[in-house]
């Protein structure tokens, strides 16, 4: 065989070799790409995404949209052709497998964590529209989950609302954890909680549970490789009684990154007027009771997912907005914004077209 045809039948062979090992050969990343966005002003899947019943609601236009990024699942293995692809491919972001789920984290157990904070996310939303608007709102402190195997499991239930640790009033959620950290693993700690039947009985009926009963509970020795802290097995939560019903639907959507969005759209459906004055307006970021608004994750696959669906201004939490300006997309104005207050701001400037006004993102935040 002639050297020439040699070297090429090597090369070619070499060349095969190298992509399959490319297609067959798994690597440690996961990808991060623009996903759908939606408008909360209006409907998915046939409904309206923001239902309101027992108060007055007032038309809207525009689009206040909220944004998401999808991922490859925890179960998901990608090759090096892929990673290689991704990480050239401008819209598509290449990152650690650990980075999205750390420890090891199953199908189920990621669905479970976002859909979670969807919720906690919702009824986040929900309390600061309605103080925004001064619309009372009762809260009270209750126990979200309890974990399998631990001294809490038969004794608490998620729901129990919690009034009192060793008989200090509880106030907020982390008033929990400190309560039961002053004790040492083994000592007992009682709690004076409203059962969760007995709270939604009372709910049902429009009043207040008074029926308080104690729980004495031993604690265990914490397993998170930490300080010897004592631990019951149970995590805190916030629960609500809203004057009326507010109800999100959509489906097929986790974390707690739409919290701001769902805020103004609620917002904007129990006031007169449209905050965006038929604008497309799209956005990101958590929220808290009070209407903080925090950062998130993937926020230039965010802006990006929004221009694409003609979006021209885009809410952007403040500890967002270095990284959302270092290549934002062409005609997208990014907003900053730190409360739900600065977002009305911002769209009273938008509708009412005081751009010059904005806050906007730059590159050093």
């Amino acid at each position: 065989m002639p050297r020439r045809t040699a070297t090429m039948l090597a090369s070619t062979l070499m060349l095969i070799a190298l992509l399959c090992a490319g297609v067959f050969l798994p690597v440690p990343y996961a990808e991060m790409s623009p996903g759908p966005t939606v408008n909360t002003l209006s409907d998915h899947d046939g409904e309206p995404v923001l239902q309101i019943s027992g108060r007055k609601t007032y038309p809207t236009d525009g689009n206040l949209n909220m944004t998401t990024v999808r991922v490859t699942s925890p179960d998901y293995r990608m090759n090096l052709v892929e990673a290689v692809y991704g990480w050239l491919a401008h819209d598509d972001k290449i990152v650690p497998h650990d980075t999205l789920y750390p420890n090891g984290k199953t199908e189920q157990q990621s669905s479970q964590e976002n859909a979670e904070e969807f919720s906690q996310s919702q009824e986040s939303a929900k309390v600061a529209a309605l103080k925004e608007l001064g619309v009372p709102v009762r809260s009270w402190v209750i126990v979200s989950t309890v974990v399998k195997g631990t001294p809490a499991q038969g004794r608490l239930h998620a729901g129990d609302v919690i009034k009192a640790v060793d008989g200090t009033a509880v106030k907020e959620p982390a008033d929990v954890a400190k309560l039961v950290t002053r004790h040492k693993p083994g000592q007992d700690v009682v709690f004076t909680i409203v059962p969760a039947k007995d709270q939604a009985a009372a709910e049902k009926a429009h009043r207040t549970a008074t029926a308080t009963k104690d729980v004495t509970i031993t604690t265990a020795q914490s397993d998170d490789g930490g300080a010897k802290r004592a631990v019951v097995g149970i995590s805190a939560g916030t629960d609500h009684t809203f004057p009326f019903t507010i109800d999100i639907k959509l489906a097929d959507v986790g974390g707690p990154s739409a919290g701001l969005m769902f805020a103004l759209g609620i917002y904007d459906k129990l006031t007169p007027g449209s905050l965006t004055g038929g604008k497309f307006v799209a956005g990101t970021g958590t929220i808290d009771d009070d209407g903080k608004v925090g950062p998130i994750g993937g926020v230039e696959l965010k802006t990006i997912g929004a221009r694409d669906k003609g979006a021209r201004y885009f809410l952007t939490p403040a500890d967002n907005c270095a990284a959302a300006a270092q290549d934002p997309p062409s005609g997208l104005t990014l907003v900053k914004v730190g409360t739900i207050g600065d977002a009305l701001g911002a769209l009273k400037d938008i509708r009412s077209g005081k751009t010059a006004d904005l806050p906007t993102c730059t590159a050093k935040g």
